[in-house]
C-alpha cells in the first residue's frame, strides 16, 4: 500500500472512523486508532518540545492486516494531534507491512530503523525457517513528518546462519561512542534470543553478539529494548510461549552484567515488566526532561476476547498511558508521567464514585485489601495480591502476586480499561476490562485519595 491508494480508498477508512467515534466504550484518557487496527507504539522521541508517538497501524480492518505507522503528537500528554499516516509499506522492501521500529535523534536528525517484511506467495511456506524476508530499513527525518527514501541496512542474509526468517523490531543505542542495534530473534531450534550488532555511522552495521538465556524464556524474543540506567544494563523483551509459566509471561526483562566491547554477559535477574493481562511490545525513549517514557501496547497478540466488542465498533485495541522508568533495587518501577496529574478534576469520595466513568483512586496506609470496583475484585490478605477480571466479559481470569508489603496502591480506571500500581511502581497490572460500572464497595479500612479524570483533548485528522 501507498499513499495514492490509501487516499483512493479513503472513504472506506472514514465509514470505520465514524463508527468508531461513536462508540461508548472507548477510552477517554488513552490512544486509540480512529477505525482500524492499533498494535505496538513504534519509534518513540521527542524533539523541539514535541513528543512523536508513532504506533502499528490497519486504517481499513480491525482484523491483523496490513501495516502503516500511524502518528500522534503532543506537548503535555494531556493535549494531543492525530497526525496523518507517517509510514506505508511501499517499496520493495517492506512492500507486505512496514512492522515495529525505533527512533533515534542526534544533532537534530531522526533516524528510523524498522522492519520491512516480504511474505512469499509462490508455494507454501513454514514462514518460519523459509518464505520470508524480515528487511531491516532506515529512514530518516528532520521533523518526524516528512523523511528520506528508505534504505536497506540488513536482510536475511546479515543474521546468523542459526536464525530462523524471525528477526525484527530494531532498537538503537549509544554507548561509548559507538552505535548498537537491538533486534529481536527466534533461532531455527526455536530459543529466542537479541541480537546486537555494531555500527560507527548509523549506516553499516555488523554482527555482534547474541543474548540469550540457558532458561526456557520463549521461542521468540519480539521488541526488545536495551538501555542503562543508573549504571545498570536492562533488557526488556517480550517472549513468545513460555510454556512452562501458568502466569503466561508476556513482557518481561533481564538484569545484565553486560560488557559490548568484551561481548560478555550475565543474567543477574528475570522479572515481569508487568503482570497484567493486557501489556505487551512497550518502547521506552529518553525524553528532553531527562526520563525514560514508556509506553506499551494495551492488548495482545492472542486477545480474540475483543473481537465481539470493539471490531463490531470499527476499532480494536489501545496504548497505554505514558510511565516513567527509574531503578531501586536493581528492578525496574514504573509510575504515570506527573503531567497526567493534571487529568484530575474533582476530589470525591468513594460512596460518589458510581456517578463517574473515569477515576484516580490511590490508597495508602493499608492493612489488608477487599475492594470491588464494579465487576472487578481486588484483593490483599496473606502476601497475595489478586486481580479477578473473570467477570468483566474479557474471557481473562485472574492474576495473583506475592507481595511482602503492600505499602501503596494507585489504580487509575478509564472506561474499558484499568491499570494498577503498586509499592510505587514496583508491580504494574495493565488489563482491558468490559462489563464494569464505577460502583466501589469495600469493608477494608485504608486511607485514601479519589479524584475523577478528564479527557485527553485530543485533535483528530480528517483526510479529505
Amino acid at each position: 500500500m501507498d499513499k495514492l491508494l490509501y487516499k483512493k480508498n479513503i472513504n472506506e477508512h472514514l465509514v470505520l472512523r465514524e463508527n468508531s467515534l461513536k462508540d461508548e466504550n472507548r477510552l477517554q484518557f488513552h490512544l486509540m486508532p480512529n477505525g482500524g487496527w492499533l498494535n505496538d507504539p513504534n519509534g518513540l522521541f521527542s524533539l523541539s518540545k514535541i513528543n512523536h508517538i508513532y504506533y502499528q497501524y490497519s486504517p481499513f480492518t480491525t482484523k491483523w492486516g496490513l501495516k502503516c505507522w500511524g502518528h500522534y503528537t503532543t506537548k503535555d500528554w494531556i493535549n494531543y494531534k492525530e497526525e496523518e499516516i507517517f509510514l506505508f509499506p511501499d517499496s520493495i522492501f517492506d512492500k507486505d507491512g512496514a512492522y515495529s521500529g525505533s527512533a533515534f535523534v542526534e544533532n537534530n536528525e531522526i533516524n528510523f530503523f524498522y522492519t520491512g517484511n516480504i511474505k512469499y506467495i509462490d508455494k507454501d511456506y513454514d514462514y518460519i525457517l523459509e518464505g520470508r524476508e524480515q528487511n531491516t530499513i532506515k529512514i530518516t527525518s528532520k521533523d518526524g513528518f516528512v523523511y528520506s527514501d528508505k534504505k536497506l541496512i540488513l536482510s536475511n542474509n546479515d543474521y546468523p546462519k542459526n536464525m530462523s526468517k524471525h528477526v525484527r523490531d530494531p532498537k538503537i543505542i549509544k554507548f561509548e561512542n559507538k552505535y548498537y542495534m537491538i533486534l529481536g530473534a527466534r533461532t531455527v531450534d526455536n530459543q529466542g534470543c537479541a541480537l546486537i550488532y555494531i555500527s560507527h555511522d548509523l549506516d553499516n552495521f555488523n554482527y555482534h553478539m547474541c543474548i540469550k538465556s540457558n532458561e526456557n524464556l520463549g521461542y521468540m524474543w519480539e521488541c526488545p529494548d536495551l538501555f542503562i540506567q543508573d549504571n545498570e544494563w536492562f533488557l526488556i523483551f517480550c517472549p513468545q510461549f513460555i510454556s512452562n509459566n501458568i502466569q503466561n509471561d508476556k513482557c518481561a526483562y533481564l538484569n545484565l552484567s553486560l560488557n559490548l566491547k568484551e561481548k560478555t554477559y550475565s543474567i543477574n535477574s528475570y522479572n515481569l515488566l508487568d503482570y497484567g493481562f493486557d501489556f505487551y511490545a512497550p518502547q521506552s525513549y529518553i525524553d528532553e526532561n531527562s526520563r525514560r517514557v514508556l509506553i506499551g501496547w494495551m492488548g495482545m497478540p492472542d486477545s480474540k476476547y475483543l473481537d465481539v466488542v470493539e471490531n463490531k465498533n470499527d476499532w480494536i485495541h489501545a496504548l497505554s498511558i505514558p510511565k516513567e522508568i527509574t531503578i531501586k533495587n536493581h528492578k525496574i518501577l514504573q509510575q504515570p508521567l506527573k503531567e497526567l496529574n493534571n487529568l484530575r478534576d474533582k476530589k470525591i469520595s468513594l460512596e460518589e464514585c458510581s456517578e463517574y466513568k473515569t477515576f484516580e483512586l490511590n490508597i495508602f496506609d493499608i492493612v489488608d485489601i477487599d475492594l470491588q470496583i464494579g465487576e472487578i475484585s481486588i484483593t490483599f490478605n496473606n502476601n497475595l495480591f489478586s486481580l479477578d477480571l473473570s467477570k468483566c466479559g474479557m474471557l481473562r481470569e485472574i492474576k495473583t502476586i506475592e507481595i511482602d508489603k503492600l505499602k501503596n496502591l494507585k489504580i487509575l480506571k478509564d472506561t474499558t480499561s484499568i491499570e494498577i500500581f503498586i509499592n510505587d511502581g514496583e508491580f504494574v497490572l495493565t488489563n482491558r476490562c468490559y462489563n464494569t460500572n464505577t460502583i466501589i464497595k469495600t469493608n477494608s479500612k485504608f486511607k485514601y485519595s479519589l479524584f475523577t479524570l478528564k479527557k485527553f483533548n485530543i485533535q483528530y485528522y480528517y483526510e479529505k
